[in-house]
């Protein structure tokens, strides 16, 4: 459960989350809140639990309530560029894009410049805040050279009503995936945890004590040494998709970090593209559904293929 109390955002917590660590909790449910930001946010007394300031190594419980306090943001002098973003769907509460691969979602520091904010701050007039001045909107992320479509918030309602849609698995998620190796099975569930890996901070893995991370696959189409993939989110983890699949053996064509096979001639990057995304409008409740096709470099190696 989330919701708005003066200026802070509470959480009560399930009882499938009890024995989770206070910064690992913030930083999940403010969703595009990196782990070192809530544990800022924590060393600055900008956080309780139940009324009292905790560590971050705190481990919740339980029934317990997490109100969280996002301060101001520090001035920052962020450009809007004309970068090219097609836009599907705007009015006051949302707006819907097709986030082009080789784009970063947001700055940070020492890179200020040429990512989806600064298009977005071009392209859209207002967007919320409740991430602060460097995620404008930002409720939910595409890894940089991951394409497809995503949404934004306007208003700070809107984008709390997003954020709990996504911590609900109320979102509807489904990407393509084109990987190595033929899968034989029509349809398949990977439940498997995801958390930092031991050996490369850089990556995520599988681990006994990762997040609950669950992706459903259908096999559209069967190559000679390829398999095209629908895959469904049910959980949101980072890099989820690219681990999972290098976790059954079978990583996604063109990712630089998942897997060590050289990318076939063509292809530049992962051929992983977020073809639909649905959710309920914050204000109305209407259900919305938008789709987007793959960008041409993944469709030109499925003509490939295919020809």
């Amino acid at each position: 459960m989330v919701k708005a109390m003066n200026d802070k955002t509470t959480w009560r917590v399930d009882e499938d989350l009890e024995g989770e660590r206070l910064d690992a909790f913030v930083a999940e449910r403010m969703e595009c809140l990196s782990r070192s930001q809530a544990q800022k946010l924590i060393g600055d007394g900008r956080v309780w639990v139940d009324g009292e300031v905790r560590k971050a190594s705190y481990k919740i419980k339980s029934g317990e309530v997490v109100a969280v306090e996002v301060p101001p943001p520090a001035a920052v002098d962020l450009q809007a560029e004309d970068i090219p973003l097609e836009i599907v769907y705007q009015d006051s509460n949302v707006v819907v894009f097709n986030k082009p691969k080789g784009l970063v979602v947001h700055p940070a520091h020492g890179n200020w410049e040429h990512t989806l904010v600064n298009a977005l701050l071009y392209h859209v007039k207002d967007l919320s805040g409740i991430n602060g001045e460097l995620r404008p909107g930002i409720v939910h992320r595409l890894d940089k050279d991951t394409s497809g479509v995503m949404v934004a918030a306007k208003n700070d309602a809107a984008h709390r009503a997003l954020a709990e849609q996504i911590k609900a698995h109320t979102i509807e998620r489904q990407y393509l995936a084109l990987v190595y190796g033929v899968i034989k099975e029509n349809l398949g569930t990977i439940d498997a945890p995801i958390g930092r890996s031991k050996t490369d901070r850089k990556k995520m893995a599988v681990t006994a004590d990762g997040r609950p991370a669950i992706s459903q696959y259908q096999v559209l189409e069967r190559f000679k040494d390829y398999t095209l993939l629908k895959v469904k989110l049910l959980t949101g983890r980072t890099h989820q998709i690219r681990v999972h699949m290098q976790y059954i053996k079978h990583p996604v064509v063109g990712d630089p970090l998942y897997t060590s096979r050289k990318a076939p001639p063509g292809v530049n990057s992962q051929l992983l593209h977020a073809c639909l995304l649905g959710f309920h409008h914050p204000e109305s409740g209407e259900y919305l559904e938008f789709t987007s096709d793959p960008p041409a470099e993944f469709v030109q190696f499925l003509s490939a293929l295919r020809g």
